[in-house]
């Protein structure tokens, strides 16, 4: 992994892996266990603890299928930190992937008590308490890192360089799209665990499918673009009946440089199962990139055929390999990129132990700010909608 190759002795110096414990992801929960998998794939992580359910039966029961010592099986994430911060081994990090709610009071203590944090999106429910969370980062000098997993992915890393480089011009169009069927009928009544807690506003905050998947699509333009809107005009709907959160998402965005864009996100579109979609132009070419075929890239110069660029083959540059594990014609997908913020975070947080300074790599991990960037984008179009349809600084 050629990005990170100049400081991979940090990780080498070391000496070991890095020790996780972990907050919500037990018996049930889908994310936890891709968070899991994402750090056990470059072998840079341990998970040693956890509390894994607000339930204590399930968080001992989780803990024990995950081969947890039973004395670091935590009731809470308060216990947690109270019996680690006694350990001579106590964890480097904890990764939170509980319901929404739950992201900002477990990051505040974790922080506050000296552990660097690793936490699914989005970072809080409001931008009051994200810009609070983005303070308690600063004082406290830890180390956080959201997981915006699709920046992870190496054909994205390459999109990002070419508009970097100047290989579309000036930005004038960013299209994003986030198109998914599987709410399409009241499922969360049923009482799947998953929809459940993502269609309940005290739960998943005031946005619903705009939360869920509309800010990874936000995040992934702004990643791409290296721009961010100054306002937007958003439309949000509830199509299911009952349903108090969105399902459906349509936003227009204004660039300060005078590029336009626009983002629709959908929860009740059948035939969509993660169709997620980037298209940026700019006056000498454009780029193009799905999801769901991630290992490959559309780059159209302006007068020219179209080229299709492959990860690990013709084309993908230094910026891709970085984020590539197998040669080119293997395919690399989900947790390959969720991994590679994983991987990469290593190195940033394998540096900060030892005292050296970050490498390069760091900049381009979703950060404390992207956190509280994405709940002004929720809570700007979630305004607009609700005002009628009206333009909202960002």
């Amino acid at each position: 992994m050629s990005e990170t190759s100049s400081s991979e002795t940090e990780s080498a110096r070391l000496g070991r892996r890095l020790r996780l414990g972990m907050v919500g992801g037990g018996q049930g929960a889908f994310i936890g266990a891709v968070h899991r998998i994402a750090a056990r794939l470059d072998d840079r992580y341990e998970l040693v603890a956890g509390a894994l359910s607000s339930a204590p039966e399930r968080a001992k029961a989780s803990a024990s299928e995950l081969y947890i010592s039973p004395d670091r099986a935590y009731a809470s994430v308060e216990e947690m930190v109270e019996k680690e911060a006694g350990r001579t081994d106590r964890v480097d990090v904890v990764s939170i992937v509980t319901p929404n709610h739950l992201h900002f009071p477990a990051a505040k203590l974790l922080l506050e008590a000296g552990f660097h944090v690793i936490c699914d999106k989005p970072m809080t429910t409001s931008a009051e308490e994200s810009a609070e969370l983005v303070e308690i980062v600063k004082r406290t000098g830890k180390l956080f890192m959201l997981t915006h997993n699709y920046t992870g992915y190496p054909m994205i890393r390459q999109a990002r360089a070419m508009v970097q480089d100047g290989a579309i011009g000036k930005l004038r169009i960013v299209q994003v799209e986030y198109a998914q069927d599987w709410l399409t009928e009241p499922l969360e009544q049923t009482g799947q665990k998953q929809a459940s807690w993502r269609t309940d506003p005290k739960r998943s905050g005031a946005g619903g499918c705009i939360g869920d998947i509309g800010s990874h699509g936000y995040n992934l333009a702004n990643f791409v673009s290296n721009e961010k809107p100054s306002e937007l005009l958003g439309e949000l709907s509830h199509f299911v009946d009952g349903r108090v959160l969105d399902d459906n998402v349509q936003i227009l965005l204004r660039y300060g440089s005078g590029a336009k864009g626009a983002l629709w996100a959908s929860q009740v579109a059948p035939g969509n199962e993660n169709s997620l979609r980037l298209r940026v132009y700019g006056d000498k070419g454009g780029l193009e990139w799905a999801q769901e075929d991630p290992n490959y890239l559309f780059y159209s110069p302006f007068g020219q055929p179209t080229q299709k660029l492959t990860r690990g083959g013709n084309g993908a540059g230094d910026p891709a390999q970085a984020v590539s594990r197998i040669p080119g014609g293997h395919p690399e997908g989900y947790l390959e990129a969720f991994g590679s913020l994983y991987n990469q975070f290593a190195e940033v947080l394998s540096a900060h132990i030892l005292g050296n300074p970050a490498p390069d790599c760091a900049a381009l991990l979703p950060s404390v700010e992207d956190g509280l960037d994405g709940l002004r984008f929720i809570e700007a179009a979630v305004a607009s909608s609700s005002e009628g349809g009206v333009w909202k600084r960002l």
